[in-house]
């Protein structure tokens, strides 16, 4: 069975992934010659033969993984995850098992070996991902019970190639499963698979993505049954959990948050909206407040080149990384106290980050219920040392600049000279914890309705 242990319990070659923080996520295959997404072939119901055609003809002369690499790592990413094989079933590597294949066919490229080198090369770790489901092959859709001879066949050709990858390409960090639907864990045999990866790979992440685990497979293994998780998660199969389009914490296990650089679609979309450099580092550090990852998806061109949208963000993102990297890579969730009418904390031991999303050109910054003395403030940002005034309740930090010295968020750091706690009052947030916590408060004005808090 995959282990699912919480993210202290990890074993040594793990702590890499909780460490990384942000990854790079490359959805690219021949649906991008359509332009409308990676779902193409299903969402529009689009001739068999006649997709399989542009796939086979499909030829991206400029396909540059190094230039793809190089800007996840402009952009602080410590890993990268490529789709070696989406949900209509072509392959960007040289497969023994098909002739699907970029390598049978016009590109004569494996692009997976080309990829792997480029992450070797730039040191970045290496992650791939491989759909389950191929969307040609009549007995993945009609499964074991329509046609057991063929969906084992198939079940096989699956298990096999994911062999492929694994004995091919030297060491794989993470193996990010997809498309199980609508099959369980126990249909696609996902422990023999799984046993497989070990003995070829010991250290190697798998996600979470291996089958929904049926009822009465759960109660033999004293689990309370699966829900609540997209088609084909499970809460007891795989290393790392992925919330897709949403960023919340598992607390079973280590996770990564997926998530479209664009307002939706993973391929490559003509026209697709794209999301702003600030909204992408906001999900960056909601993603590292919570203990998590941010898994940060681009889509190359059908040519293979970089969007020049993904370049302006990874730019953006990268020059702020220059400065403020300490914020995302040495720390863990920081919720000390009340700051969401200025924007996020983060903490490395007894040091704060105050990053602010929203600069109100105000001299002075309040920070209220923070228990720990600051013995030293500085303006990350720019280096400067910030004068502050604290009592007991209450700290002042002095001296900001009326116009934000970055485009995106400044960060102040508060040098603390004990553990990071919070005031009693402070220590949960607003509609949580006892409310009685803030009857003293209240009453400091009375306790009648009228202005002056008198009674009439």
């Amino acid at each position: 069975m995959i282990s699912t242990l919480p993210t202290k319990a990890i074993p040594d070659y793990w702590r890499w992934f909780p460490e990384a923080r942000l990854g790079m996520f490359i959805h690219w295959g021949p649906y991008a010659v359509y332009g409308r997404g990676e779902q193409v072939l299903f969402r529009e119901r689009l001739d068999q033969h006649e997709y399989a055609q542009a796939a086979c003809n499909w030829n991206p002369q400029h396909a540059d993984p190094a230039a793809w690499v190089k800007t996840a790592k402009r952009m602080g990413m410590k890993y990268a995850v490529l789709t070696t094989r989406h949900h209509d079933g072509f392959c960007l590597w040289d497969s023994k098992l098909t002739d699907y294949t970029t390598a049978c066919q016009a590109a004569k490229r494996d692009f997976v070996r080309e990829y792997v080198d480029a992450c070797r090369a730039e040191g970045l770790r290496v992650g791939l991902y491989y759909s389950l489901a191929d969307w040609r092959i009549p007995a993945y859709w009609a499964g074991s019970a329509r046609d057991p001879e063929g969906w084992e066949t198939f079940r096989n050709y699956v298990h096999g190639q994911v062999r492929e990858l694994l004995t091919n390409y030297g060491q794989v960090d993470e193996f990010w499963f997809d498309g199980a639907w609508p099959h369980s864990a126990v249909e696609w045999k996902s422990w023999d698979l799984v046993d497989m990866m070990r003995e070829l790979q010991p250290h190697i992440l798998i996600n979470n993505r291996l089958g929904v685990v049926p009822k009465e497979v759960m109660a033999e293994m004293g689990e309370h049954a699966d829900g609540g998780l997209g088609a084909g998660e499970s809460k007891v199969l795989g290393d790392f959990g992925t919330p897709e389009h949403h960023i919340t914490a598992d607390a079973t296990r280590i996770w990564e948050s997926c998530n479209t650089m664009t307002w939706r679609l993973w391929g490559f979309t003509n026209g697709e909206r794209w999301r702003g450099a600030d909204q992408l580092l906001d999900m960056i550090l909601d993603a590292a407040g919570k203990g998590g990852n941010m898994l940060l998806n681009v889509g190359p061109t059908a040519d293979g080149e970089m969007p020049p949208e993904a370049i302006e963000r990874a730019e953006a993102i990268g020059e702020w990384m220059d400065v403020h990297s300490e914020v995302v890579f040495n720390t863990e969730p920081g919720d000390v106290c009340e700051f969401v009418t200025y924007g996020r904390q983060m903490r490395s031991g007894n040091t704060l980050y105050l990053v602010i999303r929203f600069w109100d050109g105000r001299e002075t910054l309040h920070l209220g219920g923070l228990a720990a003395r600051v013995k030293r403030a500085t303006l990350l940002t720019t280096g400067q040392e910030l004068p502050f005034t604290q009592t007991e309740d209450d700290l002042y930090v002095h001296g900001l600049p009326k116009e934000s010295p970055t485009k995106l968020f400044p960060v102040i750091k508060l040098e603390c000279e004990g553990p990071l706690e919070a005031r009693p009052w402070a220590v949960d947030r607003l509609w949580c914890g006892d409310s009685g916590r803030m009857t003293e408060w209240a009453a400091a004005r009375g306790t009648s309705v009228f202005t002056d808090g008198k009674a009439r």
